[in-house]
Parts: C-alpha cells; structure tokens; sequence
C-alpha cells in the first residue's frame, strides 16, 4: 500500500473524540500497522496510599512516525471508588485505532489486553474499594504493607484468570487478541467516566520527549518500562525491561521516519504461543514466517572457502543465485505493492483485506521455500576439500 500511516482526524468536530462499536471513547488517531508486543518487566512498589496501577502501553508519535512506550505507574485515584479501564487499541475500520484510557467506578473493556498486575484481558483483580478507602491484594499488587496496612491476599484470582501472558498488544486484525465487550463491560463503558488526570497527562509527555521510549530505538524493550510515580524516569522508582514480549521487527524500509511500507499488524512480532488464530507461526520455528517479500532479508552469498579454481567458480554460482533471488525478492515486493495501493483505493473490506494478506503471505513462504531448495542443491555442488597428503613414516 503506499501503506500511508493514517492520522485520522474522526467525526465532524476533527480533533475531538467521537464513541466507536465497542462503547469507549476512542481518540482521533488511527495507524495502519499495529504497535509491538507488550515488554516483560516487574512492578514497583505502591508509594501511596489510593494509588491505582495504570499499566504501560505503546503511544503514536505522528512526527517520528513511531511507537513509543509509556511506563506503567502508580496513580491517585480522582475520586474515592474510582478505578483505571487501560488504554488499547483495535483494528476497526481498515486501521488501528487507539481508544483513550479513563477512570469509572468499574472498569471496563479493554480489548482482552492482558497487561498483567490484575488486568488480564477483562476486568480488574488488583484490589476493591470498601467505604472509602481502597483495600490492594498483594497477591497481585506490589505493596510495603510497612506503609500501607489496608491490604489482603487472595491468590485464587491468579488462578481463575489463568494469566496466560501472550504480550499481544491489539484486539483484533492480524494476530491480535479475539475479544468482546461482555454485558458488564459494556454497560461500564455508559457510565460517568473522568479522563486521565493531569499526572497522567504530563507522564504520557515525559516518555514522547524521551528517544529511548521510541520502538525504533528500544527495539521492544524500554529502558524505563515502569515509574513508581508519573514523570519519574530515573532513580530507583523507574524499572527496565527484563525483556521485550517477543521479537522486534523494525518497519521495513522505513526512510525519513515514514512508514509508507506498513501493513495492518506488520509491526507487532507474533508470539507463536499465544493463540491459535495466529497462522504466520510454523511448528517448530522461534519465530512466525514472514507475511510480505518486502519483510524478508536479503540473500547474502557465503563467504568463499578456498582459492582454487573449482573454488572460485562455486563462489560466482553462489553469488548470481543470490542476485537472482533478490531480484524474485524485489519483483514480488513490488506486486504486492501494487494489490495493497489497488485495495487502500477501492477501501477493501476487512474480509476481502485479510483474503489478500493471506494469498501475500502463500506467495512468500512459498517463494522462500523455493529458494531454500535452490541453496540446498547449491551447497551438494560445493567443492570438495582435498585430503592432505599423509606424511612419511
């Protein structure tokens, strides 16, 4: 497609918001390619007493035309029996949109995001709110119950909930989390909600400023994934990575910060255990098959081995079989190109979309099966190494 990002500017009024299937509040900005998994990291300590854990989740950045990371952090609770419902975004309408977190007295959907620490998909299972004050399960919630003493263990909800940690970071499209609103979500998506509050607001800030909380620069995984409060992006309250949620893939041929070259959920690295929708993973493979030519890696020759003739004639086979697969490489890329501008003009529906993504993604492992044969039948033709002479007794 000329894989245009989108930044879409929704509903009559442009900049404002406007309320999509789903019931929450989604933001005017919607991407063509989804954002990376999730990263793996631990959570600080609760440093107050009526702080609410907000997890971290990856922000658009339209003037780098990147994903950024925004840390997970402790946050005051606007009002007595107020809880947070995360940010997340879904696939909707040919893009990516990004609905815009809130507070509400029950949380609501978050589009079966499992962002750990109580929020696995639906609900919330970190703590309740009793007469006032709000009571943490340290089963689940990172509390010094030396400074706060309103706490209680219940270990069950680990249980029930499974907590299988896929790291997907999107509802829906390709690869992402197959989830709906259920009954009490939906209703919680009608009630009075409070926007994220001014803390919120200016540690969202905090991390766009920060190029180290770009995707392109952390590669999945920031330096600073966690903040025991907002805007505190050092000391010890700020919390690393252990590791990114599964293998980065950089936007291919991303040039001048432009993400021409993206697809829908191109930029999110599947977890090949996460769920069976997933169809790029083959059995047996660390990491899922490519879906587009463009997103393979160039061929590259072996280094050549000898100086003898035969040698010598091998390394220029090799080298014109990788010139010729580059050129398959290349050719196939720009069909398919061409089919992704063809369906952004005539705005195929989402159907008609994945039927193409599938046929780019046959074409492709098809291709590099074929070329996979091609080496094996080359290296049967490599010389031969000549037995050393024995030496005399």
């Amino acid at each position: 497609m000329k894989r245009v990002l989108r930044i879409s500017l929704l509903a009559i009024l442009g900049l404002l918001l406007y309320r999509p299937a789903f019931g929450q509040v989604a933001v005017g900005i919607s991407v063509s390619f989804g954002p990376p998994a999730l990263p793996v990291y631990e959570q600080p300590p609760c440093p107050e007493d009526g702080w609410i854990w907000v997890p971290g989740y990856w922000a658009w950045d339209a003037d780098y035309n990147d994903y950024y990371w925004v840390p997970g952090t402790w946050v005051a609770a606007p009002e007595p029996g107020y809880l947070w419902t995360p940010a997340w975004w879904g696939w909707e309408n040919g893009a990516f949109l990004f609905h815009e977190g809130y507070w509400g007295t029950e949380v609501g959907f978050y589009g079966g995001i499992n962002y750990g620490f109580g929020y696995w998909g639906h609900g919330f299972w970190g703590g309740r709110w009793t007469n006032g004050h709000f009571f943490y399960n340290t089963a689940v919630w990172h509390v010094n119950t030396t400074v706060i003493r309103n706490v209680y263990v219940d270990k069950t909800v680990i249980v029930n909930n499974n907590r299988n940690e896929t790291h997907v970071s999107y509802n829906g499209g390709e690869g992402g989390v197959v989830a709906r609103p259920t009954a009490d979500e939906e209703r919680a998506a009608n009630q009075r909600h409070i926007p994220p509050v001014a803390a919120q607001t200016q540690h969202v800030q905090e991390a766009r400023g920060n190029p180290q909380m770009r995707a392109s620069a952390n590669q999945g995984r920031p330096p600073v994934a966690a903040t025991q409060r907002p805007g505190e992006f050092s000391g010890h309250g700020a919390v690393e990575a252990k590791s990114a949620g599964a293998p980065y893939h950089p936007l291919a041929n991303r040039q001048g910060g432009n993400a021409q070259n993206a697809h829908p959920g191109n930029e999110q690295p599947r977890n090949e255990n996460a769920h069976p929708e997933n169809e790029n993973a083959r059995p047996g493979e660390s990491n899922p098959a490519p879906t587009h030519a463009r997103d393979l890696q160039p061929h590259q020759a072996p280094a050549p081995v000898g100086n003898s003739a035969a040698d010598k004639k091998y390394q220029q086979q090799q080298e014109k079989l990788v010139q010729k697969q580059n050129q398959e490489h290349q050719k196939l890329a720009q069909q398919q190109e061409k089919e992704d501008q063809q369906a952004q003009q005539k705005k195929y529906s989402q159907q008609k979309q994945q039927q193409m993504e599938q046929k780019h993604r046959q074409q492709t492992q098809q291709m590099e099966q074929r070329h996979q044969q091609q080496q094996q039948k080359m290296q049967q033709r490599q010389p031969q190494p000549k037995p050393k002479p024995k030496e005399p007794k």
